[in-house]
């Protein structure tokens, strides 16, 4: 008797594209093309600002905190009744994890950000009187942030030219030169040592914004790109956009 033939798996959904490391990494753009290329910039959009949505300081340590591995539309999405009902640490502590589930798990990685939620209210109100701290140092003591979530509070908040390198930003810095780096840190310290100062506080809300936007990972939309012009990146695409 012939053997039923097994039935074949499900194809597999592609990964989206990650941010690798360059295999090598050239100089930086020299001063005159980062003060054209970030003059242009800040022309397009004077004043760039998270798209996450916040309330204050600690609404913005949670909305971050969310963002991991999730997208700051699904993110905004969630918040809003989350902040209504626990609009501070305390309130949060007495919301309990079960209750602060229920409100973000639309998230990726809903019930491990719940408990880090809870155990960083804990930590504030325990430690810092219900405040979110103003160092890079003390906000990193805090269950779930890491320094690229401390960045972007300090950097939002308390107005610190700090920079939360992301993919997009890891992306933009190598593929322009910007910012060229082998790892996130890497990049990180390529933008303090070689933005110019005057575009350091709205550095990374610049690139993030032109990474989701126009320097897309798998293809950039360089007919539209505004600094086409004084970008090294070969091949740029050229089809309409």
């Amino acid at each position: 008797m012939a053997r039923e033939a097994s039935p074949k798996a499900p194809a597999r959904k592609p990964r989206p594209a990650a941010a690798t490391p360059p295999a090598r990494v050239g100089p930086p753009l020299d001063y005159g093309q980062q003060v054209a290329i970030f003059s242009i910039l800040a022309a397009a959009n004077p004043r760039p600002t998270t798209e996450l949505q916040y309330r204050d300081a600690f609404t913005l340590l949670v909305a971050v905190a969310l963002s991991a591995q999730a997208t700051d539309v699904g993110v905004n999405k969630a918040t809003p009744a989350l902040f209504d009902a626990a609009p501070t640490p305390q309130a949060m502590l007495e919301l309990g994890v079960e209750g602060v589930t229920e409100h973000i798990k639309t998230i990726g990685l809903f019930r491990q950000k719940a408990r880090n939620l809870i155990a960083m209210s804990q930590r504030l109100v325990e430690v810092y009187d219900g405040k979110v701290p103003s160092s890079r140092a003390a906000l990193m003591t805090l269950p779930g942030v890491g320094r690229k979530t401390a960045n972007v509070v300090l950097n939002t908040i308390w107005r610190v030219p700090a920079q939360a390198v992301d993919t997009h930003i890891f992306r933009v810095g190598n593929r322009t030169r910007i910012a060229p780096g082998r790892s996130e840190a890497e990049v990180e310290r390529a933008i303090e040592d070689n933005v110019p100062a005057e575009f350091q506080q709205d550095a990374h809300h610049w690139l993030i914004l032109h990474g989701r936007y126009i320097c897309q990972a798998r293809r950039p939309r360089c007919p539209i790109c505004p600094i086409r012009e004084l970008c090294p990146y070969e091949p740029k695409t050229t089809d309409p956009v």
